[in-house]
């Protein structure tokens, strides 16, 4: 009968004598974990990686050996993470899922390491997270309270002033009037098609396809986006987004007829956005420019470039796109996650409000 993916005999040699046995079980038993997420599950070689160094500073911070560890390190571990580190709740909900997940690796039999552990140091290793003292996962979204979505005049105020700091930058005869066009059209990309920003950083001019149905965009009828948000392990979600914003539509033409040409190689380069050196521009660059531009508008701190994405889904909705379709737009794979993205305002809602009170009033007639 053949050996299981990542067991320990698989890892370990036998009948060899280990220098320092703890340490080298230790790390054999990342490693098996690895070979296992690798072959069985599939998962991608960084997130194998990442799981792997959670574990490890996990171990550094007990000074114990897996076999040693009980429910209360995990406890102590997380009050560290919390009290001085400051992380967030997602955060710590993922440290305890990989540490729940090595200690189901490593108190499987199928793998073996209690047999070795009981053989070697008298003792075995144990589940230490339970029900009892670890995070449940209860809401879709875990992200800031204060996140929002932007309100329409406040994305009408921020383009604005995107587009002031071209003519401004042209005006003044200063060499920045290309890298600020293109961070107004990055914005308006983002809100016109409901982009996440490292989505929008990856966009190439290959990406945009014409859509049969909609011939008066022409080639600009669909975008490609093929750098979605992964889910653990998995590798980008690709989906294809039908434009719906007109307006959006000829701001890239534009940026694509007009302004990225004047860019060094240019013609030999496949991203869309192009940073002076002739390099991709980065969703960090991103978020700093809108950073700058919101705070000289005297926005609220707690607006990034990922709340326009929230208001698309939230104009979206209010204007009367079907709730399914908008889903489908922005990749979410339930209704939910669209929900907790939709922040329609008041009048949306007193629109709604007085359609449901007419239509019951009626009825009572």
């Amino acid at each position: 009968m053949g050996l299981s993916e990542g067991s320990a005999r698989l890892v370990l040699l036998d009948g060899v004598a280990l220098l320092h046995p703890e340490d080298a079980v230790f790390e054999a038993m990342l490693e098996g974990w690895g070979r296992q997420q690798r072959g069985g599950r599939r998962l991608q070689p960084e997130t194998v990686k990442g799981r792997q160094n959670v574990v490890r500073r996990f171990g550094e911070y007990t000074n114990a050996y897996p076999w040693q560890w009980s429910a209360a390190d995990v406890d102590e571990w997380m009050t560290y993470q919390i009290a001085e580190l400051k992380r967030a709740e997602s955060t710590i909900r993922s440290y305890q899922t990989t540490l729940r997940l090595f200690c189901d690796y490593i108190t499987s039999p199928h793998y073996q390491w209690p047999a070795e552990c009981e053989a070697r140091f008298g003792t075995h290793p144990v589940q230490i997270c339970h029900e009892w003292n670890t995070a449940a996962h209860l809401v879709d979204y875990e992200g800031g309270p204060d996140r929002r979505p932007m309100t329409r005049e406040e994305i009408q105020l921020f383009f604005d002033y995107a587009d002031d700091q071209v003519e401004r930058a042209i005006r003044l005869g200063r060499k920045g009037a290309l890298a600020a066009y293109r961070d107004a059209t990055v914005f308006k990309t983002i809100y016109g098609w409901g982009l996440r920003c490292t989505e929008a950083s990856r966009l190439e001019i290959t990406d945009f396809y014409r859509n049969p149905k909609a011939p008066e965009l022409g080639r600009f009828g669909s975008l490609h986006v093929r750098y979605g948000k992964r889910t653990k392990g998995s590798p980008p979600r690709r989906r294809m987004v039908l434009s719906v914003m007109p307006w959006a539509v000829e701001a890239v033409e534009d940026y694509l007829a007009n302004v990225r040409p004047r860019y060094a190689e240019a013609g030999e380069k496949p991203a869309l956005w192009l940073t002076e050196r002739g390099g991709r521009l980065q969703a960090r660059e991103i978020e700093d420019r809108f950073a700058t531009y919101r705070d000289a508008l005297g926005l609220d701190k707690e607006l990034v470039p990922h709340c326009l994405r929230h208001s698309h889904v939230t104009h979206q909705i209010e204007d009367g796109a079907d709730p399914a379709f908008v889903q489908r737009q922005v990749g979410h794979r339930f209704p939910s996650t669209t929900a907790i993205y939709t922040g329609v305002s008041g009048d949306f809602m007193n629109t709604m409000m007085r359609k449901v009170l007419d239509r019951a009033l009626d009825n009572e007639q």
